[in-house]
């Protein structure tokens, strides 16, 4: 079976790096600084419209935590409605109870909305109180993958749990494994059985070209931070997918 290699963006011009790095899909979403939140309809549009490969959305709609007031799940089901409307190929989401546990209901709720596409419960998962309950769980509401670093901050320091995670899945649901997956790291990750997708950033600096900055500020950041920004690094990309072949 190939090994399957995603790239997350928060860029049109991230996206087509990755696709020319080799990618085989891509997850679409805004803002990867704070994890990601629900990219624009028109970015969907655009991605839909310049890329060959699929197209995975992001539906989170605020940094922070995975559990949501009704206002915040409501816009999460019309987003689901949109994205599909422009063509996506896949839906990436989760929600969390306050004890922690897998929020059943909602997730049936979410899977439902994006059917007939595939539904990924995204990094929720490192944050729940039982994931090998929730692996189960997960599988029988119909999820078809589950994003997950292992439970801990990068995929190398959480290879035990994913190796686990990754056997208790069977063929039920698949394990696509994230968080550092550089060429540099992959390697002990490509030696666990049945681990067949790798989900990576690979970023790179980008510096403002403006010469005129003025004083002011747009955010939190200092004024050097916000002439600087992150895109999908084209030959590290490539790099990954060599280490897959």
């Amino acid at each position: 079976m190939n090994k399957i290699l995603e790239i997350c963006v928060d860029s049109i011009t991230s996206a087509l790096h990755a696709q020319e790095g080799g990618a085989d899909r891509i997850e679409l979403c805004e803002n990867l600084a704070q994890g990601g939140v629900t990219p624009s309809i028109g970015k969907i549009a655009q991605a839909k419209r310049l890329l060959t490969i699929p197209v995975m959305v992001l539906i989170r709609p605020r940094k922070g935590d995975f559990l949501y007031s009704d206002l915040e799940f409501e816009l999460m089901l019309d987003d689901i409605q949109r994205a599909k409307e422009l063509g996506v190929d896949g839906i990436v989401s989760g929600v969390l109870l306050p004890d922690g546990h897998i929020d059943k209901t909602r997730t049936a709720w979410l899977v439902e909305a994006a059917n007939p596409l595939p539904f990924t419960f995204h990094r929720a998962f490192d944050m729940c109180r039982e994931p090998w309950e929730a692996i189960q769980q997960l599988a029988d509401l119909g999820v078809k993958r589950i994003l997950t670093s292992g439970l801990r901050p990068t995929a190398l320091e959480g290879i035990n749990h994913l190796r686990t995670f990754v056997e208790l899945a069977g063929d039920r649901i698949s394990i696509l494994a994230c968080s550092e997956v550089t060429p540099d790291t992959i390697d002990p990750l490509l030696e666990i059985q049945g681990l067949q997708e790798f989900h990576a950033a690979l970023r790179r600096p980008v510096y403002s070209q403006m010469e005129y900055r003025g004083a002011a500020t747009m955010g939190d950041e200092n004024l050097d931070e916000e002439f600087m920004w992150h895109e999908a690094d084209l030959e590290m990309i490539k790099g990954l997918r060599k280490k897959l072949e």
